[in-house]
């Protein structure tokens, strides 16, 4: 059963091709009537974005179990067409339809901290402009378009996790990740010294002291690259910039004091006391998470940095009485995409071993687990030179369906043609630049070998983070029954917070659930997807 809604309380029941199903209907309690619906069917609820809609049912004390985000399905229909970025709301969608003009999508604005003004429940009327029969005929015609793709099937599996993930990203940031206050303070008096009324805390001022008098200078600031880079080139070492890995190789006095401000300094601008004043509130952080946001297919984040947590600042994550923390990763998970989506029968042999790494050095590298290590990752990311170089000539001459999967993809991107992952999620063009959510290491290049490196680790990476999104799909309903809470999600790492007497059964959930992704996604293959699983009561305490 599907069910369009607006927020200002219309409804239609639709059959599957996005027919009507009766007449539209208008309630006063919207809240209260998709609550009713909850417990009666559990339809699929049609809506223009999750993540406009849902935020202020949860406030309301209402879940759903299903949704069709029409949104985050234009953007990935939007992109197999090979039109990534385009606007994709429902205005945009029904114009692209209907051959007219396609008006911009509304700006999203920032996220706000918690503890601000809460929104209306639900916005009013003027500002969510289209009818409840243009919900409904955007709806048709991604049903036909979803239809018209290369592989339907997979690519409906897409669209429904994409849209999972939209309701547990809201889940998330509404529940909250637990966050003592009190230990942060004392983790960051014990980094930085205690807080200043004016200017940086204690050891930031004698970090910079000390890199001044390594210079030789007075007024330097550690923290602008340009004035750092001038400093060294005075001192007659040329550097083209203040990253970690440039400084490690660099023997100058001012690099170790260097090194530490740099980290220091991260930590009390976006993980400080200012920070934690403005997320944290009722000892829970609660960020907005942005499903998709990111061109593979990972999330990102509108506020709050709840995906780039240091792991020293991890020590103020701590469970509540009684409960503790289940994280689960997925170690080696793009090396066995790789084996799963080439069908190279000898690397999903490898991939079947709870290490594959060990596993391929001793099939075919001499039991020499880095240099098999350094060849898969190297034949993934494209590196063709240095210590790789050998070792890509192994692997490529015994798992050559692999090693030829990844240099199609890269001979595709080379030459300016789109890939796709394993459900049908597709690179940007090479015209296209990447919005401001994305790290600069998933800005799609133009044509060339950075392109082809580009869409050489796009079809694994897009095709991780696929199988990642079922995984967390099946865990949400897996843990539907228990008082179990979804509070973390980085990438291939989940994190749950669940009663003690809990644990157990959440272990057993998430490792059935890792099976069962891989089993909708692959089939029958033999590439196992192992999770390194700890139940702890401090987040920092997870190996």
């Amino acid at each position: 059963m599907l069910v369009a809604v607006l927020p200002d309380g219309r409804l239609q029941d639709l059959r599957a091709d996005g027919g009507p199903a009766g007449p539209p209907h208008q309630v006063a309690d919207l809240p209260a009537t998709i609550a009713a619906r909850e417990a009666a069917d559990q339809p699929r609820w049609v809506w223009a974005s999750t993540a406009d809609i849902y935020p202020a049912l949860l406030r309301a004390g209402v879940r759903v179990a299903r949704c069709h985000d029409l949104e985050l399905t234009e953007a990935l229909l939007l992109g197999h067409a090979g039109r990534w970025g385009e606007p994709r709301g429902v205005a945009a969608a029904l114009a692209r339809s209907r051959g007219l003009p396609v008006p911009p999508d509304p700006p999203r604005p920032d996220a706000e901290p918690p503890g601000f003004a809460q929104a209306a429940l639900f916005e009013t009327a003027s500002a969510h402009p289209f009818h409840l029969q243009d919900l409904i005929d955007a709806y048709g015609s991604q049903h036909a378009r979803q239809s018209a793709v290369d592989d339907p099937g997979r690519f409906r599996l897409l669209v429904a996790a994409e849209s999972a993930g939209a309701l547990i990203a809201a889940e998330m940031g509404h529940t909250g990740l637990p966050w003592r206050a009190d230990v942060h303070d004392e983790l960051l008096r014990e980094l930085l010294g205690p807080p200043q009324p004016v200017g940086p805390p204690r050891r930031l001022a004698e970090l910079t002291a000390e890199i001044n008098a390594a210079f030789g200078v007075h007024g330097l600031h550690p923290d602008s690259p340009a004035e750092v880079v001038k400093a060294f080139a005075r001192a007659g070492v040329q550097v083209p910039n203040t990253r970690r890995w440039v400084l490690r190789g660099v023997d100058h006095p001012a690099v170790a004091p260097l090194l530490e401000f740099k980290e220091l300094y991260r930590i009390w601008t976006a993980h400080g006391w200012a920070w934690c004043d403005a997320w944290v509130r009722d000892g829970r952080f609660r960020p907005e998470y942005v499903p998709g946001g990111v061109v593979s297919g990972r999330w990102a984040t509108r506020g709050g940095g709840a995906l780039q947590v240091p792991k020293v600042v991890r020590r103020a994550v701590i469970a509540d009485p009684g409960w503790q923390f289940v994280v689960a990763d997925a170690g080696q998970l793009e090396p066995r995409v790789l084996a799963a989506v080439s069908g190279d029968q000898r690397l999903a042999r490898a991939a079947a071993a709870g290490d594959l790494y060990a596993a391929l050095a001793a099939d075919s590298f001499a039991g020499d687990r880095a240099k098999a290590k350094i060849a898969l990752l190297g034949a993934m990311y494209g590196q063709t030179g240095g210590d790789a170089l050998p070792a890509l000539a192994v692997l490529r001459r015994h798992y050559p369906v692999a090693f030829d999967y990844v240099e199609a993809a890269a001979r595709t991107g080379e030459m300016g043609g789109l890939v796709r992952s394993w459900l049908g999620r597709t690179c940007p063009p090479s015209s296209v630049r990447a919005s401001g959510l994305e790290p600069p290491d998933e800005v799609a290049p133009p044509p060339g070998r950075a392109r082809g490196r580009f869409t050489r680790n796009f079809v694994i990476q897009a095709t991780a983070a696929e199988w990642a999104l079922v995984l967390l799909a099946l865990l949400r309903t897996a843990l539907s029954d228990m008082s179990a809470e979804l509070v973390l999600f980085v990438h291939d790492e989940v994190v749950v917070h669940c009663p003690s007497s809990e644990a157990d059964a959440v272990v057993e959930a998430v490792n059935e659930c890792a099976a069962r992704a891989g089993r909708m996604l692959f089939g029958d293959t033999a590439v196992r997807f192992p999770l390194d699983v700890s139940v702890v009561g401090a987040y920092a305490d997870a190996k």
